[in-house]
């Protein structure tokens, strides 16, 4: 992923640096578990950790390029490590990597490193999902028109559009979570998973220091369905980001106007028309969440490889796994930020659900016949009518709002008086419930 959308926290998970230090912290503690079971001498696991750890320590930047260039003779990266780390090590350097294959290595690094990226995507979430409760208490009786197809329908309240966007992001932790678990495995069972020449107490140990679980049965590779159901977690994540970034998109358009991102001082919207303010960060966020989804087919791809192992998958992982984590990352963060700062306009939120003369309030009035005993039939007929004549004639000199149009219907005059018709097109149904929502969202306690 590119600097321009990369988090220095993230991106630092997939620097070759740290990949480094995982692989040694995987080879020395196999080496750890192989001394307490008596395959290998103390001292030499000792020698390890402390000649071995000392150099990875202060791993640089000339470290990373000299191993680079063992990889470019040697044609294989983890052989390239471990001449580099042996250097340091000296005689002791061979129980190192005993009994275990490249894959040991490299995907229970991946493992290590999915679950780092997991734990700040999870601290993300809480970001989002802290601000989105403020934002929603803070609207929760704002009223303002509720949309379907893009056409107002009824009332709801700012609060509770907020409200459903949380619970979506809950779940999405919980998602997180549960892939977090799925993907958080070791295995260290040597070629073709059958533990020929390495201990399956070894990988017990190494799993358990890593804060991992032992995978059941791993081929030579850790099964990529656990991989597939990560990278679909974060697509999901990704697409509630963009529903909310596409609400906030259109809340700003210039014939709504009920919402808009903060515009910062002097910050500009074009180069050539000065009156310009853009909803450039939930667009910004539109696009990343393309990104990250584009991860989730070649993940899926990656389940099906050949025997006991091949290497199709590694090319991928190696690409979507930093682009899907970082992008995902900084994208959470920038929807946290800009739901904390988004500016809400009630005035123009009201104005907009009052625009079509008040036939948002038909289902009230709708409701309100009905009591009066006529067939629901001829109900919907009357107000459909009225509600048309209303619409129709918006912004003409013979126009007249929904209410006037209803009183002056025969069918409806004697039916309902005026004071009762104020009723049915009261907001206030559209608040009285609102409560229990919230309960249902955040808990009682909370929405007490």
């Amino acid at each position: 992923m590119v600097p321009r959308y990369s988090r220095p926290e993230m991106a630092a998970i997939w620097a070759p640096e740290n990949r480094y230090r995982i692989w040694f912290e995987i080879e020395a503690l196999a080496a750890e578990g192989m001394a307490k079971y008596g395959l290998i001498p103390e001292a030499a696991a000792g020698a390890i950790r402390e000649k071995g750890g000392a150099k990875v320590a202060r791993i640089n930047a000339e470290d990373v390029a000299r191993i680079d260039e063992i990889e470019r003779e040697t044609r294989h990266d983890v052989i390239a490590f471990l001449t580099w780390l042996a250097e340091a090590i000296g005689p002791d350097s061979r129980f190192v990597h005993q009994g275990m294959t490249s894959s040991d290595v490299l995907d229970t690094c991946l493992s290590v490193q999915l679950t780092q990226a997991a734990d700040l995507l999870l601290g993300d979430l809480d970001r989002v999902l802290a601000a989105l409760k403020t934002r929603a208490y803070e609207h929760k009786t704002t009223l303002t028109i509720g949309r379907s197809h893009g056409i107002h329908a009824e009332p709801t309240t700012f609060g509770l559009k907020l409200a459903g966007h949380y619970a979506e992001f809950a779940r999405d932790r919980a998602r997180l979570v549960t892939a977090r678990a799925e993907v958080a495995v070791a295995a260290i069972s040597g070629a073709v998973g059958t533990f020929a020449h390495i201990d399956p107490r070894v990988e017990t140990f190494v799993a358990g220091r890593l804060g991992l679980t032992a995978e059941p049965v791993s081929t030579q590779v850790i099964p990529r369905d656990r991989h597939a159901a990560f990278f679909c977690t974060l697509g999901v994540i990704a697409s509630g980001i963009e529903r909310l970034a596409t609400e906030v998109r259109h809340l700003q358009r210039s014939e709504v106007r009920e919402a808009e991102e903060f515009f910062h001082p002097g910050q500009k919207g074009s180069s050539v028309m000065p009156h310009k303010r853009n909803p450039v960060l939930s667009e910004n966020l539109t696009g990343l969440a393309r990104i990250v989804r584009a991860a989730v087919v070649p993940a899926l791809e990656n389940v099906v490889l050949w025997h006991e192992r091949d290497i199709s998958h590694s090319s991928v992982e190696r690409v979507i796994a930093p682009d899907a984590t970082i992008a995902l990352d900084f994208a959470l963060v920038r929807l946290a930020g800009m739901m904390e700062r988004l500016v809400v306009h009630p005035a123009r939120m009201l104005a907009n659900l009052e625009s079509l003369g008040g036939v948002v309030h038909s289902a009230g009035v709708l409701l309100a016949l009905i009591g009066t005993g006529i067939l629901r039939e001829d109900a919907y007929r009357i107000v459909q009518r009225n509600a048309m004549a209303t619409w129709e004639n918006l912004g003409t000199p013979e126009g007249q709002s929904f209410r006037a149009n209803l009183l002056a219907d025969p069918e409806v005059v004697g039916r309902i008086s005026a004071g009762e018709l104020d009723r049915a097109m009261d907001p206030a149904p559209h608040l009285k419930e609102v409560d229990v929502v919230f309960a249902r969202v955040f808990g009682a306690a909370a929405a007490a």
